[in-house]
Order: structure tokens, then C-alpha cells, then sequence
């Protein structure tokens, strides 16, 4: 098998992953890839509730928000429920609340509110920062390539997300990675998705958990693992902008303006190529040195 129809395989699951089945018109049950880590993946989680939300809504409203807090670790051996409440259809805008559920225990909330399509002012005060583009930035197999048990571990589960580091990575070893301001990532999902808007919006909200809290890290030079610290997300939240395809380059830009209590904030934006920007993302993270 080619390396992009593996690209494609693993973006075929990523969708398969995301196609909730339906138990009645506002309960939905997601699955958790059958290899992955000991517990559920927050974005996994966040993009299924959106997933579930979603289906509910005319589908000519666009999510443009959604808030969520991770309340437990999910169990990828068992299947998650999403509960869906319809808080209200407006002329211009729907509001969903979604729980999801392993075992009748709460483990993720989220709100999403989706607009109807509108024209009006339209600006961005920001700049796309000045960086390498996606093919002039070292893949994941070049960055790998030092640390070769990493490698390995990297190529028996292939991911459905391309991602190129700008700046250092937070699973380096420690003392390998100097204090910076920002974690730069290209990414974009590694193959087509499907035209449905809604799918490249959860896709999207997928991606916005993996590299966030790096940058809480990356102030300090810091990094995830022995020698360094353990995290959890805590809560998230993303804003949709303007209109974007998860399948194509993104930048994601990320800062943190405060760190204290075993807690981190994280900001993320996120540019095309082109330079629009078209996300927004905020996370704090439950942040402890291993062994502490």
C-alpha cells in the first residue's frame, strides 16, 4: 500500500469515526478507534458531540461556537452516548447543548450555537505570522527520524493528521527544547473529506486539542513525559470564522498568556495559507511534573 492510500485509509476511519448512530432523534452512541491511548482523546470527544449536535440543526446553519468542559476520562473500550437538548431555533440562530455519557456518568458537556448564513462587516486585525510554508517544514518522519523508537511506535499507527512543527515539539526529551513564546503546527487531515461543512467543522475541532497545551510548555521549555509533566484538558472552546476545508494547510498558532495553580492557558489561531484566519481556539489544562 502507497503511503498516500494510507493517508486516505486513515482519514476514511477519521469519518467513519465521526458517523454517529442514531438511537432516536436526540441520542446518538460514538466508538473509539480499536488502538489508541488508555483513555479517550478530548478532541475525539468534542468532535463527535459536534457531530451530534450538529444533526439536529437545519442543516444550513453553520456551528460558529462551541464551549465544553472535559468533566471525566473517557474509556475507549466502551461506547459513548451523546444526549442532545434542542435550547432553542431562532430566525438566526440554534443552540444545543450536548452531554456525553460512558457507564450514566457524565464525561463531556459541550454548547454549540449555529447561525444561519449572513453577510456583514468583515475584518481580521492579525497578520498571519511569518513562517515557513507546509512544504518547506520538516514532516513528522524528518523530525522522528533522531529518535528512531519513536519512529516506529509513529509508523505501526498511522494518524489521519498531517502535521509539520514549525517550532520544537513538546514530546522532545528533556533539555532538548529551548523556552519559546509560541507553538507553531501545520496541519490538515492527511486526504479528502467529504464537501459536508459540518464534518470539516468537527474535523477541525478534532485537530484544535492536539497541540494547544504545548504551548504552556513551550514558555518554559518544557516537556510532555518523564522528566517533564503530565496534562489534562480541562475545558475548550473554538470559534469558527470564515469558511475553510480541514483537508487543506492550516497554521496553528499558539500562545499561552498565564500559567499558575497546576493550571495553563492556551490561545490558538488558525490560518490558511493565504492567510485568513479561521479559527479561534482557548483551552486550560490541568498541568503536573511527572512523579510531583
Amino acid at each position: 500500500m502507497t503511503e498516500p492510500d494510507r493517508g486516505q485509509e486513515t482519514v476514511d476511519a477519521l469519518v467513519k469515526l465521526l458517523d454517529l448512530r442514531q438511537l432516536d432523534e436526540a441520542t446518538f452512541e460514538g466508538m473509539s478507534p480499536p488502538v489508541g491511548p488508555q483513555r479517550v482523546f478530548g478532541g475525539q470527544v468534542a468532535g463527535q458531540a459536534l457531530v451530534a449536535a450538529g444533526r439536529t440543526v437545519d442543516p444550513s446553519r453553520q456551528v460558529h461556537s462551541l464551549h465544553a468542559y472535559f468533566v471525566r476520562p473517557g474509556d475507549p473500550s466502551q461506547p459513548i452516548i451523546f444526549g442532545v437538548e434542542n435550547i432553542r431555533d431562532g430566525r438566526s440562530f440554534s443552540v444545543r447543548r450536548c452531554v456525553a455519557y460512558q457507564s450514566e456518568k457524565a464525561i463531556f458537556t459541550m454548547s454549540a450555537s449555529f447561525q444561519r448564513e449572513e453577510f456583514g462587516l468583515d475584518h481580521q486585525t492579525d497578520a498571519p505570522p511569518d513562517v515557513p510554508p507546509p512544504d518547506a517544514t520538516p514532516t513528522m518522519v524528518e523530525r522522528l527520524a533522531q529518535y528512531p523508537e519513536r519512529l516506529e511506535n509513529w509508523a505501526n499507527f498511522p494518524r489521519p493528521i498531517d502535521l509539520r512543527y514549525v517550532t520544537e515539539p513538546g514530546w522532545v526529551p528533556p533539555g532538548k527544547r529551548a523556552a519559546a513564546s509560541r507553538q507553531q503546527v501545520w496541519m490538515r487531515i492527511n486526504g479528502k473529506l467529504p464537501d459536508d461543512p459540518l464534518l470539516h467543522a468537527c474535523a477541525l475541532t478534532f485537530c484544535s486539542d492536539l497541540t494547544l497545551l504545548d504551548a504552556v510548555l513551550s514558555v518554559h521549555g518544557e516537556v510532555w513525559g518523564p522528566g517533564g509533566m503530565v496534562g489534562a484538558s480541562l475545558d475548550h472552546a473554538v470559534w469558527f470564522h470564515r469558511p475553510f476545508r480541514a483537508d487543506e494547510w492550516f497554521l496553528y498558532d499558539c500562545t499561552s498568556p498565564t500559567a499558575s495553580g497546576a493550571r495553563g492557558l492556551a490561545t490558538g489561531r488558525m490560518f490558511t495559507v493565504d492567510g485568513r484566519n479561521i479559527a479561534t481556539a482557548v483551552q486550560e489544562g490541568l498541568l503536573r511534573r511527572v512523579g510531583g
